[in-house]
Formats: structure tokens, sequence, C-alpha cells
């Protein structure tokens, strides 16, 4: 099996990059601020994801949270998807646009569709565009969509976001003509794992530790051949370089030279792409990824 043509992601034997929102307001939380836990401060996010670029992280991730709930705690780049992907490929330059994920469910297909053929072509084809059937039932009613046959509606949005001009009747079009983006899917949408790996170009897996991700990385070769399998890590890099690796939920803090024993692990495993959660991290987010840029991604990234 082979990837998309235009999946620039899948150039690279393994690569870092950052997941968005690009604060720590997980590790310093305040409720006397008055902002609800999960609700991230933006006020740097143009500096801090133009420092990414800069710094040569390979890909943001963006999420698709069309509302707030507390009950799960996690707002995450606030922006909408869409809109806020248009804003940052005008500001960037290199840095590959990836969503993890949009829920085709809640979203018109010829949109999506058209959306992602405008981010494909401002961003000079860096879009990765992944999707998903959604898995927070109370935001369902609110689209008048039916939580349980998601997995239905998934599958035939994506056939109109892939194939859809071929409905179109004589002398229609979509505009902008673009390239189709490199289609990831975050979990398993609601479909088997065959049906997964012949349909889709890439995975979005859920974070876990390198030997959670080598099982799912041999699922994933069984059905998919070479396509990139993509994960996550919530960290918080330490100031102590020599400082060992705890687990958390999702991630680890360490220090640098845990950091980059854990990304050679995952490199082990068969991952082909970590994006960095910095959420939690107790360090500045600046400091935290100028460090990597110096001193793990050059293991990595050459």
């Amino acid at each position: 099996m082979t990837t998309n043509t235009f999946d620039k992601l899948a150039q690279h034997t393994f690569s870092v990059g950052v997941e968005l929102p690009l604060d720590n307001d997980w590790a310093h939380f305040d409720a006397t601020k008055g902002t609800p836990f999960g609700v991230p401060d933006m006020t740097e996010h143009h500096s801090r994801i133009q420092l990414a670029d800069k710094l040569g992280f390979k890909a943001a991730w963006v999420r698709d949270v069309p509302v707030y709930d507390p009950s799960f705690g996690d707002a995450a780049q606030v922006f909408e998807t869409f809109t806020y992907l248009g804003y940052l490929a005008g500001i960037t330059d290199n840095i590959l646009l990836g969503t993890a994920a949009v829920v085709l469910p809640l979203r018109q297909p010829w949109l999506v569709k058209k959306a992602a053929a405008t981010v494909q072509q401002l961003s000079n084809d860096r879009l990765i565009l992944g999707v998903a059937s959604g898995d927070r039932p109370v935001e369902y009613p609110l689209f008048d969509v039916d939580f349980d046959s998601r997995g239905e509606q998934f599958r035939q949005s994506l056939e109109i976001v892939k194939h859809g001009e071929s409905s179109l009747k004589p002398g229609m079009s979509l505009l902008p003509r673009s390239t189709t983006p490199p289609l990831y899917v975050a979990g398993l949408a609601q479909q088997s794992p065959q049906w997964v790996g012949e349909n889709m170009d890439g995975w979005l897996a859920y974070p876990g530790t390198p030997n959670d991700h080598a099982k799912r990385v041999e699922l994933w070769r069984n059905v998919a051949g070479n396509k990139p399998y993509v994960s996550f890590i919530h960290l918080n890099l330490v100031e102590d370089d020599e400082a060992p690796i705890k687990r958390h939920r999702f991630g680890v803090e360490t220090g640098v030279n845990g950091l980059i024993k854990e990304l050679n692990a995952m490199k082990e495993a068969g991952v082909d792409h970590i994006g960095l959660h910095f959420r939690r991290n107790t360090q500045p987010v600046e400091v935290a990824m100028q460090r990597i840029a110096d001193y793990v991604l050059p293991n990595f990234h050459k």
C-alpha cells in the first residue's frame, strides 16, 4: 500500500512536531483568575507557532472542539479549526499543518472539502487532514446528529471529501482546485482496522507507551503497509537534563536525555511522527521548545 503522493510527513523516517495550543495552562492553572480549567491563554499563540516553525518542528496539530464542556476540561486551541489553519498558513513557512482531528459527522462534508482545499492552496500543500467520528456524545444533539450512527455518517462524508467531484453536474466544480491533502484517521472512527488501512493515508493513534505503540503499529502495518503512524506525548520537560522518565497519563515528565530515550523507543516501536503537547509543562513553553530544538531534534531531523 502506498501513501498519498502529496504526503510530506511520509517523506521523513521519523519526525517530531507540536500539538496546539502552545500553552502550559494545565501546569499553572489558577482558579482565582476566573478562567475555567482547560481554556488556554492564547495571547502568545502567534509568536509561539512562528518559533516552532523557525526551530524546525515538522508539524503543528490542531484539535476540533466545537463547544467547550467543563466535564471534559479541554477547549483545545479555542479557535475554529479551519479558520485557524488559514491564519497559521499565512504566518508560517515550512511547518506542516495537521488536524487531529476534524469530526466529520458534525460538519457539512462539502464545506469540509472546500475548507481543506483552501488551506491546502494557501499553505502550499502543507495540510494533513486528520478526521474522526467523534467521541463526545454531548455535542451531537447540538448539531441535530445521531451519535449512534456516526460511523456510517463518517463513511458517507469521507466519500464526498475524497471523491465528491464525480457527483457534480457537467461544468460544475469546487473551487479552489487543489491537491487532495493526505487523509489521516484518529482512532478507528467506528470502522474495522482493515477498512481504515485500505481507505486512509495515515493513522492518528492515541497516546501510549512505546510498548503500547509497538502492538498498535504491528496491527497498522498488517492493514496499511508503510502508511504513516502518528501519536502524541503530553510532555513536562524539566530543567535537569538527566531527570529519569516518570510516566503520567498520555505522556512523560523527564529531562532532555530522557526525552531522547523516549523518542528513540517510539521510533524503534515503528512510530513515524510524535507531536509534543506542552500543556503539562512547568517550564515556559518557549524555553522547552528551544531546548528540544537545540538538543533533541538534531538526533532525529537529519
